[in-house]
Parts: C-alpha cells; structure tokens; sequence
C-alpha cells in the first residue's frame, strides 16, 4: 500500500520505505533495507535489544535496565525521527539520499 501522506501531499513521511525495506531484511539484503529506509535497520535492531533485555530479565532473574528505559528516551527519538523526516525532504545531495531508492 502506498503512504497516504505521500499520496496525497507529495511528502516523505519517516516510515515510507519501511514495507520495501522490511522485504530486503527479510531476504537478507541489508543494503536494500538501508537504501528503502535508513531508520528502519537501527529500529529493528533497537527493538530486538530492549525485548532481549525484557526476555533476560524475566526467564533469568534478572535486573538490567534498558537504554529505551531512560525518561529521555522517548524525546531523543522524537527529535531523531523529526530530524530524518525534515532532512529527507530535501531534494538536494546529500539529503536525497534519505529517501527510498
């Protein structure tokens, strides 16, 4: 399915490319997933770490703390995510190179 922002405003939102970019990953092509959507590879991996701390903490007693656990996390990926989203709207070298190939 197409983004609708996309369709209908002409804008890249920060998630278009990241169905493209999950079928790379999927056939183990990681410069296909980067070249689709360069936050999609650091969310999936960011995602498999906090839910690998959550599986140590309960199956092994655990206590470890997640970096995602931190009261600044979640403003830090905002301002992450608003960065790329602007930055890969502009049609000039070296920002195009953010949006989907």
């Amino acid at each position: 399915p197409k983004c609708p922002l996309y369709a209908t405003t002409g804008i890249l939102c920060p998630g278009c490319g990241s169905q493209r970019a999950l079928h790379s990953l999927l056939h183990f092509n990681l410069v296909g997933a980067m070249a689709n959507n360069m936050l999609f590879l650091p969310a999936v991996l960011l995602s498999i770490y906090h839910y690998s701390i959550d599986f140590i903490n309960a199956f092994y007693d655990k206590n470890y703390t997640s970096i995602l656990a931190h009261k600044k996390a979640p403003i830090l990926i905002l301002v992450l995510i608003s960065l790329f989203w602007i930055l890969r709207n502009i049609p000039v070298y070296p920002f195009n190179l953010l949006a989907p190939h």
